[in-house]
C-alpha cells in the first residue's frame, strides 16, 4: 500500500525546500487539495518538555476554524486521558483514520473532545515519530460529512509521515531552546 509514488506536486515540494518553515508552508495547502480536505494543520511538540503547538494549517476558506497556537504552551496532563487518539499517538502506534467521528469507537476517540477542540467530521491523526517518542500530529479533516480515506490517502500520508519527521525534530529544535 505505501509504495506508490507521491502526487508530483506533493513530491516537488519536498524536492524544494530544505527549511522545515518553508517546506510545511508550501505543503499543507497541497496535501489538503490532493486529499481533498477542508483544513490540514500540523501539531508539534518536544517530547521531553512536553511543550507544543499547531505551527501551520490550512484551511479551504475562511469559515474553517483557525486553531493555530501562537505559543508553545505546556500539554496538559489530563490530555492523554481525555483523547485517546493523542495517548495512541504518544504510544507510537500506528496513524488513525477516522471515517466518522460520530459513528467512531469511544475507545479510539472522545467525540465530545473532538467536537469541542476540533470541530471535524472525518480526520487522519497521523503521528510524527522520532527514535520511539512523539514529535508531532499531522492532522488533514473534513467538516460536513463522513469521509471514507482511501488506500492511495494512507499512502501518501505513511510516505509524508516517513519524509517529514527530520524536518519536524529540527524546526522543534529550533524553536524551543531547553
Amino acid at each position: 500500500m505505501t509504495d506508490i509514488a507521491l502526487p508530483g506536486t506533493i513530491q516537488s515540494v519536498l524536492n524544494k525546500y530544505s527549511d522545515p518553515d518553508a517546506l510545511f508552508s508550501a505543503l499543507l495547502p497541497i496535501l489538503g487539495q490532493v486529499l481533498n480536505c477542508d483544513r490540514c494543520f500540523l501539531y508539534l511538540r518536544h517530547p521531553e518538555a512536553k511543550l507544543g503547538r499547531i505551527t501551520h494549517i490550512w484551511r479551504r476558506n475562511p469559515d474553517i476554524p483557525d486553531i493555530g497556537d501562537p505559543e508553545w504552551e505546556l500539554e496538559p496532563p489530563s490530555l492523554p486521558q481525555e483523547d485517546p487518539m493523542f495517548a495512541a499517538a504518544l504510544r507510537t502506534d500506528p496513524s488513525i483514520y477516522v471515517e466518522d467521528v460520530e459513528t467512531a469507537d469511544p475507545t479510539v476517540l472522545n467525540k465530545d473532545f473532538e467536537r469541542r477542540s476540533f470541530g471535524h467530521r472525518a480526520l487522519i491523526h497521523a503521528h510524527l515519530c522520532h527514535n520511539g517518542q512523539l514529535w508531532g500530529v499531522l492532522q488533514p479533516c473534513v467538516f460536513s460529512q463522513s469521509r471514507v480515506w482511501s488506500d492511495s490517502d494512507r499512502a501518501i500520508v505513511t510516505q509524508l509521515e516517513n519524509q517529514i519527521v527530520p524536518a519536524v525534530v529540527e524546526y522543534v529544535k529550533k524553536s524551543i531552546v531547553q
